[in-house]
Parts: structure tokens; sequence; C-alpha cells
């Protein structure tokens, strides 16, 4: 069998033009892992409200911080693609859940190249319904119905594999070396409480509450596996310690949250404003959660975080990018590749 790879990526709109901007939030709000209600309420909300008031909007913040080049994650996730290359002797190809470069593309190029045992990894290091449960879930559905004699393997979330988090630690160390903070924020995107009990494979241990919220995450469970909100506190607890830093210096907090429901607290902006009423003058903030930096991290976390906390006071706010095409990334990435193979290699021999 020949292998190849296939990264694959959250997606983006093929411009800032609201036009554009209005196909890809259809087809992202439309998931139903993504707004996990019945189809005719999602079909209310999403088609008969938010893409008649979001549009506009969204496609003026996607131009602030669009590049030349693109998209900053597409430019980003084909840079990291191209690194990748260069460090494996097997094809990879890059795809995204949403938007252009679809994930049946990319399993075509493979197809087309010969191959047909695929090596699939989702750019997520956590586990998520609306982020890795969704590739994985289309993804079959792909290759049932258009590749049906392709192997496909995919990566486990790796949010607290030892080499991942050296990397994630050296990364944060690099980028604060010289800067004076007094605390770091690990953001996460946010999800709705719902999502964390749906993934509960226990149905009794995960209470991602304001009440509950933390505790169950820090009892052994089976649980974690699919727990989001564990699997982000988790990154933070290690990187902490891998960095040796002090309790009450650094913690988390949880971005991006639509509608009306709960979503995981505690909230980045109003986490961000309490540390600025509190008196903090300089704070650094770091997002986890993207392996790429988005419209999520250009735009909500370094521009609009850093003004909330200008306007209630603060002074220095300092946004480490995500890992990109970070070049340890890269090397471990080529290396659980690399090992994938061989380990199919030795299963075969």
């Amino acid at each position: 069998m020949k292998k190849g790879i296939l990264l694959v990526n959250l997606g983006s709109p093929d411009s800032p033009e609201p036009k554009d901007v209005k196909k890809y939030l259809g087809e992202f709000l439309m998931d139903e892992r993504v707004i996990d209600v019945p189809l005719w309420a999602r079909t209310l909300l999403v088609k008969g409200i938010v893409l008649n008031t979001r549009p506009k909007a969204s496609a003026k913040a996607y131009k602030k911080i669009w590049w030349k080049e693109g998209s900053p994650l597409i430019v980003l996730s084909e840079r990291l693609q191209e690194k990748i290359q260069k460090q494996v002797d097997y094809p990879v190809a890059l795809a995204m859940r949403y938007g252009s470069m679809t994930i049946k593309e990319g399993m075509q190029e493979l197809a087309d190249k010969g191959v047909d045992e695929v090596f699939l990894i989702p750019l997520y290091p956590q586990y998520a319904m609306a982020t890795t449960e969704t590739i994985l879930v289309l993804a079959e559905e792909i290759r049932k119905e258009f590749f049906p004699n392709m192997k496909v393997t995919d990566l486990k979330p790796f949010y607290n594999n030892p080499d991942y988090i050296k990397v994630l630690s050296n990364s944060i160390a690099k980028h604060l070396e010289g800067k004076d903070y007094q605390h770091l924020l690990f953001s996460y995107h946010g999800v709705p409480e719902r999502h964390i009990r749906k993934s509960d494979i226990t149905k009794s241990h995960c209470d991602p509450s304001p009440k509950g919220c933390g505790e169950c995450c820090k009892n052994q469970s089976s649980a974690h596996e699919f727990c989001y909100r564990h699997q982000c506190v988790e990154v933070t607890r290690l990187v902490g310690e891998h960095l040796g830093m002090t309790e009450g210096t650094f913690s988390s907090s949880f971005q991006s949250r639509l509608g009306f429901d709960p979503w995981l607290r505690p909230y980045t902006d109003r986490t961000i404003e309490r540390f600025g009423k509190e008196g903090m003058k300089k704070m650094a903030i770091v997002t986890p959660a993207f392996v790429s930096d988005c419209l999520e991290t250009l735009e909500e976390i370094a521009m609009e975080g850093e003004e909330i906390f200008h306007e209630v006071g603060g002074k220095d706010f300092t946004t480490i990018p995500c890992l990109n095409d970070n070049e340890e990334f890269v090397a471990l990435i080529s290396k659980w590749i690399n090992e994938w193979a061989t380990a199919e290699e030795a299963v075969i021999a």
C-alpha cells in the first residue's frame, strides 16, 4: 500500500468580501456538530437570522487581518504543509473542513498519486465535536462513497503529548523573552456547555457549568478522552508546569461564544476586562486551541482583546502567535508521520 498524509484545518472564506463570507458562514454554521440543534431550528437561526445580519460585520473583521497572499489561516497552513513535505517521504496534501480546498479534493489529490493508505491529521490539539469530530465524520463519509478501498488512520488529539507540550512551551517562552507581564492567559475557542455533556461517554462525569466547572476535570475519568474542557485546562496546567510558572500567574479562559446558551467559562473578553479593572497593567495571551493564526486570534484577541484591556486601564498587551509553521512543530508532526509509517510497515512485515 502507498502511504500519504492529509492535513485538515478549519477553513476560510475565499475572500473578505461579504458574499464569500456569507457562503463560508452558511456552510460552517449549518454543520450539525457546530450548532447542534434540530435542522429546522438551525435553518431558522442560520439562514433566517445570522446570514442576514452577520456577513457584513464578519467581512469587515476579515479585511482587517487579510494578507496580500490571502487568508492567514490558509497561507500558514500551506507553509506548514510545504515544510512537512520536505521532511517526509510521503505525499502530503492539505484540506479544509469548510470552504474551498475540501476534504474530498485532498483525498482525491492523494488517490491520484496512487495513495491508498492515508494518515489523517486534524490540526487541533484538543478533541471537540465542532473540530476533530466533524472532520473525522465527514472524512469517513467521503471515504465510503468515493474511496472505498482507501484505508484512513487518524492522529489522536495530542494536547497532553510531552513533545507537543515542550514545543508549545518553547514557543511561548521565546515570544515572552524580554517581556514584562503580570499574567499569562491561555484563551481557548469556546463551545456550548451542552457539547461537553454530549461528548461525555460516561454520561455522568462532566459538569461544565460555573458551579461544577473545573472540579470534574481534576478527577481521572475515561470521559477525558473526549472532554474538550479537560483537554484545554490540561494544556494550561502542563505548560505552566513545564515553564515553572507560579500558581496565580496563569489561567484559562474561552472565547468566541455565539447565541444565548451558556458556553464554557470564564469568558476571555470578560476576563481581560476584569484584569484591567483590578489594576493589572501588563498581560500576555496565547491561543493553544489553534495551530494556525486566524480571525479568532488575529482580530478577536490581538485587536479586540487589546482594545478591551486598554479601555479599562491596561497598558501592555502581548499576543503570542500560534505555532503556525514553527520549525519545532514541523519536526514534531514529521516525527509522528514517520512513526506511523514505520509502525504500519512493521505490522505488514
